[in-house]
């Protein structure tokens, strides 16, 4: 494809064939390859298509998205395959350039606009003096030293004439950095929510700012020294103003006002959504108009495009996923075929990749300096640089536009975009080796196992919805909160991050406004609120509300328990079931928090399945004569756990509990340690409770696994609730064939037996895994260490706040 025509900056003519828009078809002798509308789709395809290809091959080496297109764009362009006159006039003929420009364009502001869309301009309020600091550092280091290298081979060296004109606009490029190409690259490598995630986006936003600035103000110095018209660089300035008032002062609050008229749980009115889409082009036109670049006012506009539901997330839900892989692809096709490696000469290209490298080691170090100053580990503070370091989509952006109006020449175009690949190639690879987010292990044992009996007991609920709020009441009123050892309790809301990329944990505390997003929670707060009130001196609620991607929500979760030294978390299982045994829902999304949960949870964990036998009503719960509760034991940690939780049910009046014991009528050895400690813990209770009418003991000889499936069958619809252990002890043949076929490995081979879809079990059921140390994060096997109540273990790396 040859873009000459298209982006020379002079006034000169150039001509082409005309063709025609649309083809009769190949029955009427038209070719699809000779008419505009069809070549648009080929080239689309092909792009689409192309990328996708080497962003499957590129990503298991750790690459991100944006060397896949940029390599893309290379490797279809006059340097690879457009070397091919066949291949460039039959798929990328001249004559189609003017298209293929305008959707590619177009394709860059939707997503930039979307970028802006989940941006959250709270976060450089929020980012504190240390990420302002890292901020400005990342800025005006790399360009102090990108125009100093600059300068000093403009006197030092001879330079052809066109690169000598040009090198301090091709250093100022290269130092360049937009934080909205590191939170792509913060998303892609699933690390946005992480702590150098969050510092790496307030601090981009600040010298992505800065660097914005700099763009748009060297654009109106050069226009108006160009143009002979100083008068024009204060009209420029003017009308940038004005369109960033008019988005703040007129389109934000239309935007509110659609918001309010949206009743709370419903989508909003697709005539809405058209209304945001005529704004992004009104915006653009906008600017065009007043001299400013077309995705000037988009970006802006997407910034302020009010976050989450139900409008921001409609947004996206609407137009990411067609924008990222139909719309961009040829965005970087188009752009980068303007490389052209055989117009490269050596000499340039050293002098313009120190340049780069320059520009690079500034930003890298311009980061880590700071960081390391507030007092950030050493690898961490080098990951925060190599992710501050990254260029993406705006800097191809802003050099085009460069090379369009004339301030640099093809050929430092193109080694400006070989840099851009190289440097950004290296980082994520390195960072996902360098990086290791904090592990959420604590100093000491967090069970209810290790929990004095008469002190307060720490407890942590997930909830997802709000019709899971009644079970868990009645799990906190069985769990038996008296004035002699009262229950700290911990909610957290759970809710899936839409139309935004930053997430937020936010505490419910009396007299503190609640964010818009969270507002979902209320109900659900209420109910756990009255409960307290009920409960004065035995029960405090403290209620929170994570808004994050699942796939790293768990993240709050686990640091949430560690910091408030929770004794077990409690999370839903993922499907629901009403008494006749129908699912409700099956959500693979919510198995995978909760799996994160299991592998990665500093204390106990417990997994409900709720079955409606647990009261819908803690009143109803109060005047029942009894709830009968049922502990299946058969050794290990995970058993004696739900041992200790059950014990504490049973202090409450309401309550009877059977204590059901298998034992493996094999196995000779009985001196195991793990079965010292499980004998141990059955006499502590047997004696706590002679002579206890509402506690039950029955000891159960079995040879196989089928034994225990049959005794447990004959009992489990004569009970509203069974505990079970999630894994048991691994040196019995009982359980031979039982873990082959699990439905549910979360839930172990009892769990999973009592709550798989052929089970007749009719019981809620609780499972129970006791905090584990080994951090393998295997499902299927989690082995356990046992120690003693206070073994040391390691915490993980934890950066001190500014």
């Amino acid at each position: 494809m040859n873009f000459s025509s298209l982006f020379n900056p002079k006034d000169e003519l150039s001509c082409t064939t005309l063709i025609k828009m649309k083809s009769k078809g190949i029955f009427y002798g038209d070719s699809p390859f000779k008419m505009t509308t069809q070549m648009l789709l080929v080239q689309i395809c092909i792009s689409s298509l192309f990328i996708s290809i080497l962003q499957f091959l590129l990503t298991p080496f750790g690459q991100a998205a944006f060397t896949a297109q940029m390599i893309g764009g290379i490797i279809l362009g006059p340097s690879v395959l457009g070397k091919n006159p066949a291949f460039s006039k039959s798929i990328f003929p001249d004559s189609s350039i003017y298209f293929s420009q305008t959707y590619a364009l177009f394709g860059c502001m939707m997503f930039l606009f979307l970028i802006g869309v989940k941006m959250d301009l709270h976060m450089i309020r929020k980012s504190g003096k240390r990420g302002v600091v890292i901020g400005f550092c990342n800025f005006f280091l790399p360009l102090v030293i990108v125009v100093g290298l600059a300068h000093n081979f403009r006197k030092t060296e001879t330079l052809d004439p066109i690169i000598s004109n040009s090198i301090y606009c091709v250093a100022s490029l290269m130092s360049l950095s937009s934080s909205h190409v590191i939170t792509c690259l913060l998303t892609e490598m699933k690390i946005l929510n992480s702590e150098l995630g969050r510092l790496a986006l307030s601090s981009s936003m600040i010298s992505g700012m800065c660097s914005w600035v700099l763009a748009l103000s060297s654009y109106i110095i050069f226009e108006s020294s160009d143009n002979g018209r100083h008068d024009n660089m204060l009209e420029l300035s003017f009308s940038f103003v004005s369109l960033v008032l008019v988005i703040v002062c007129i389109l934000r609050p239309i935007m509110h006002w659609m918001i309010d008229q949206t009743a709370e749980g419903k989508s909003i009115k697709e005539s809405y959504v058209f209304s945001i889409f005529l704004m992004i082009l009104v915006t653009a036109l906008i600017g065009e108009i007043f001299g400013q670049h077309f995705l000037v006012g988009p970006i802006i506009l997407g910034m302020f495009v009010p976050d989450g539901p139900p409008l921001g997330s409609a947004i996206i839900e609407k137009l990411e996923t067609f924008t990222s892989a139909i719309l961009l692809p040829l965005f970087y096709v188009v752009n980068v075929s303007r490389t052209n490696l055989s117009i490269i000469s050596m000499k340039n290209l050293l002098t313009l990749a120190v340049i780069a490298l320059g520009a690079s080691a500034g930003k890298i170090v311009g980061s880590m300096l700071p960081a390391m100053y507030y007092k950030m580990p050493l690898d961490d503070a080098l990951s925060l640089g190599l992710v501050m370091s990254a260029q993406g989509i705006c800097e191809v952006i802003i050099s085009g536009r460069a090379l369009m109006l004339g301030y640099i020449d093809d050929e430092s175009y193109s080694i400006i975009i070989l840099c851009m690949i190289f440097f950004t190639g290296l980082i994520a690879p390195l960072v996902k080796k360098l990086y290791k987010p904090r592990t959420y292990k604590s100093q000491k044992r967090r069970t209810v196992l290790h929990s004095r009996p008469d002190s307060e007991l720490r407890l942590l609920a997930c909830i997802f919805r709000e019709n899971c709020t009644s079970s868990l009441l009645n799990l906190l009123e069985v769990s038996n909160p008296s004035f002699e050892s009262p229950i700290c309790f911990y909610l957290v809301h759970l809710l899936v991050l839409d139309g935004r990329s930053t997430s937020m944990l936010v505490s419910h505390r009396p007299g503190k406004k609640t964010p818009a997003r969270a507002a979902s929670s209320e109900h659900i707060i209420n109910a756990f609120k009255l409960y307290q009130q009920q409960n004065v001196g035995t029960l405090t609620v403290n209620p929170f509300t994570s808004i994050a991607p699942f796939v790293t929500i768990h993240q709050d979760v686990c640091e949430l328990a560690l910091d408030k030294r929770v004794a077990m978390v409690i999370v839903p299982f993922h499907k629901r079931f009403t008494m006749e045994h129908t699912d409700n829902f099956a959500n693979s999304t919510i198995r995978t928090v909760n799996r994160n949960i299991l592998e990665n949870s500093p204390c106990s964990v417990g997994i409900l399945v709720d079955r409606g036998t647990l009261p819908s009503n803690t009143l109803l719960f109060a005047s029942r004569t009894s709830y009968r509760i049922l502990l299946v034991f058969i050794g290990g940690p995970d058993d004696r756990e739900a041992l200790a939780y059950a014990m504490r049910m049973a202090e409450h009046p309401n309550v009877n509990l059977t204590v059901i014991q298998f034992v493996d009528s094999g196995l000779k050895d009985q001196k195991h340690n793990q079965r010292r400690l499980d004998f141990d813990l059955i006499n502590e209770f047997k004696l706590a409770n002679v002579g206890s009418k509402s506690l039950v003991f029955k000891e159960e000889r079995v040879a196989d696994g089928l034994e225990i499936i049959a005794t447990i069958q004959g009992l489990e619809n004569k009970y509203e609730l069974v505990l079970v252990g999630r894994s048991h002890v691994n040196d019995s043949a009982i359980f031979g064939g039982l873990t082959e076929w699990n439905e549910f490995p979360e839930l172990g081979c009892i769990g999973d037996m009592l709550a798989s879809s052929d089970s007749k079990c009719k019981a809620s059921l609780l499972v129970v895994q006791q905090q584990i140390f080994s951090g393998d994060g295997k499902l299927e096997s989690s082995p356990f260490i046992e120690g003693p109540a206070f073994a040391v273990v390691d915490m993980g790396k934890a950066w001190p706040h500014s």
